[in-house]
């Protein structure tokens, strides 16, 4: 990403990126026309489950909010947040042109605009690394305060680059990483006292998985 390509708002701080169907030719690029396995992986490693209430925080243009909502089925709720009005407007798009009744709504992850305990299960994909650490901060506070007792949340991202890959992808993306050991004590510090991270097997993408304590 270039000057040209992301901006700082200032209801938010970090970069919102405003090229929506560009992001979606980039989506298909970096995964190879593989895109969907990458979303089944994520909401199984979510495991959501028919009938729960799930939040896709950074949904960007919404195909793992659509994904999600196939998942948890007619009885399952699934909502996406981006702070992008763009985005927003295309994810919306997407959802009416695949007749799925999922909810976007245009909002930063550092004020998520539901009420405690809301969701069972809140995802974020790719996203933290747009943030920096104070705002990462909230954004995982918010998380944390959104999820019911026993509640998931899973954050997949890019770790340290790996050789040969990060030179390929900053030519078209210039992302930045999420130090994985700095997440950990980042999720402990927002309530989250035990984290499951590894590696997702593709690229130099990583996952953190963590659970609300049951009598919070």
């Amino acid at each position: 990403m270039n000057a040209a390509e992301q901006s700082v708002v200032p209801n938010a701080s970090g970069n919102i990126l405003h090229w929506a169907l560009g992001y979606d030719l980039l989506v298909r690029l970096f995964w190879l026309g593989k895109e969907r396995v990458f979303r089944e992986k994520t909401i199984d490693l979510a495991g959501l489950q028919p009938g729960e209430r799930a939040l896709d925080v950074g949904c960007g243009t919404g195909s793992l909010v659509i994904a999600a909502k196939h998942r948890v089925g007619p009885t399952g709720t699934v909502y996406g947040i981006d702070a992008s009005p763009e985005m927003i407007a295309r994810a919306r798009k997407k959802a009416r042109r695949n007749a799925v009744e999922v909810n976007f709504e245009n909002a930063v992850v550092e004020k998520l605009p539901f009420a405690d305990g809301t969701f069972d299960a809140v995802l974020s994909t790719l996203m933290l690394h747009h943030l920096g650490r104070k705002a990462r901060q909230k954004c995982l506070c918010e998380i944390r305060r959104v999820l019911k007792p026993g509640g998931r949340m899973l954050a997949i991202d890019f770790g340290d680059p790996v050789q040969g890959h990060r030179q390929f992808l900053a030519h078209f993306h210039r992302h930045g990483h999420v130090t994985f050991s700095d997440l950990i004590r980042m999720l402990n510090e927002a309530g989250f006292p035990n984290v499951e991270t590894g590696p997702l097997g593709t690229r130099n993408l990583c996952y953190a998985r963590a659970r609300v304590p049951c009598c919070a």
